[in-house]
């Protein structure tokens, strides 16, 4: 994972997903927590990105891009309330990352077919894979 600027902004992202409902639960703050700990950021750190606007910075490699894009799916099913924002959030964050509209689609379509809405990382990488330029 790269330094801390790109560490800040896949977490700023998943911050601003969680906020775009108007409302943080403590759920979805515990998980961003835990995000932010597996990247090496200090709960300090992690708390201050909330009154920040971070600039948008993408992963470089796709298989980065696609793991963030699995944490979004996460945090927006981790509270088991889908808001129509967190679905264009997530479907217009996935495009800016350069992800394939149809691999995008079909992950929120077939997510719903899966116990807690998690579809199996092998399963996400396959979807991915199909729609690979």
């Amino acid at each position: 994972m790269g330094g801390d600027r790109e560490k800040h902004s896949l977490l700023s992202v998943l911050i601003k997903l969680a906020q775009s409902d108007n409302e943080i639960r403590d759920i979805e703050f515990q998980f961003l927590l835990s995000i932010a700990s597996q990247l090496g950021v200090t709960k300090e750190d992690f708390k201050t990105l909330f009154e920040k606007n971070i600039e948008f910075n993408p992963p470089k490699f796709e298989f980065d891009r696609i793991i963030q894009f699995q944490r979004l799916i996460l945090l927006m099913n981790v509270d088991l309330s889908i808001d129509d924002k967190e679905i264009y959030y997530i479907r217009d964050l996935g495009m800016r990352m350069g992800l394939h509209p149809s691999a995008i689609e079909q992950v929120l379509t077939e997510m719903h077919s899966h116990p807690n809405k998690v579809i199996p990382p092998d399963r996400l990488i396959s979807i991915f894979r199909t729609f690979h330029n």
